[in-house]
């Protein structure tokens, strides 16, 4: 049984999300709902959690308030929040789960089932790169949190070369030479870095744009990257590629 706990400063908010947890999430028991940071440090306490579903922004205090006047954080965190996206990005980047206002069902029920498979060692350095992330301004470089099989990796999105898919896996190679293989696909990898110069130039590869040294072109052509390697640019591909890079 998961045992979880609720902060959040507004009655519907608290409740709305208990009786989901309840009526759709099996193995999941709601221990407290707490209103204000007081009441969930102290429900924290007593309750031992597995999980808590932390509101960001209440009347008073926030989530990260909460979180820093814990001395030990041996629970994971959910964070519910209306965010705008550019903080939301930043949740991603830094493999912390959240929950939109209005909550999802289908939602709440993905992030139980990734809660049960995440590791409680990796939380407060996730934690960590999530506030680094929060205070980077757009034309700066996130730190991507790379799942990878000895635990999470941080890389900054500017030092990825490009990412290579391997089957359900995608093979990440930095500039100081390092490969990673992470337990995601390069679909998901294409979605959260299309907005960082990154462009998908093949089924295969998505590329950091700004580590392209050379464009040869063909029927599809291929690029070379900063670290010397060729890399087939598919014909589908080619017209948005070239569009990319203003050619």
């Amino acid at each position: 049984m998961v045992k979880g706990i609720i902060v959040d400063d507004e009655f519907k908010s608290r409740e709305s999300l208990r009786i989901l947890l309840e009526d759709f999430c099996e193995g999941v028991e709601v221990c407290a709902l707490c209103q204000n940071v007081d009441e969930g440090i102290n429900a924290i306490k007593e309750h031992k959690p597995d999980v808590v579903f932390l509101d960001i922004q209440m009347q008073r205090e926030s989530g990260f308030d909460l979180l820093t006047r814990i001395k030990e954080i041996n629970f994971e965190i959910i964070f519910t929040t209306a965010h705008s996206e550019y903080a939301i990005k930043a949740f991603k980047f830094s493999a912390i789960d959240y929950l939109l206002k209005p909550i999802d069902i289908e939602e709440l029920k993905q992030s139980i089932v990734k809660l049960n498979s995440k590791l409680n060692d990796t939380t407060s350095l996730r934690l960590q790169h999530l506030i680094q992330n929060l205070k980077i301004q757009p034309t700066e470089s996130y730190k991507l949190a790379l799942p990878t099989f000895d635990g999470l990796i941080f890389v900054k999105v500017s030092d990825i070369l490009y990412c290579e898919a391997s089957s359900n896996y995608t093979e990440i190679v930095t500039s100081d030479g390092k490969k990673y293989l992470v337990s995601r696909t390069l679909k998901e990898y294409d979605e959260l870095l299309s907005d960082q110069n990154f462009y998908r130039i093949h089924n295969s590869y998505l590329i950091n744009l700004n580590a392209v040294k050379k464009y040869i072109r063909g029927e599809g052509g291929y690029v070379i990257m900063s670290n010397d390697q060729s890399l087939d640019v598919s014909k589908r591909k080619k017209e948005g590629f070239l569009e990319r890079i203003g050619n």
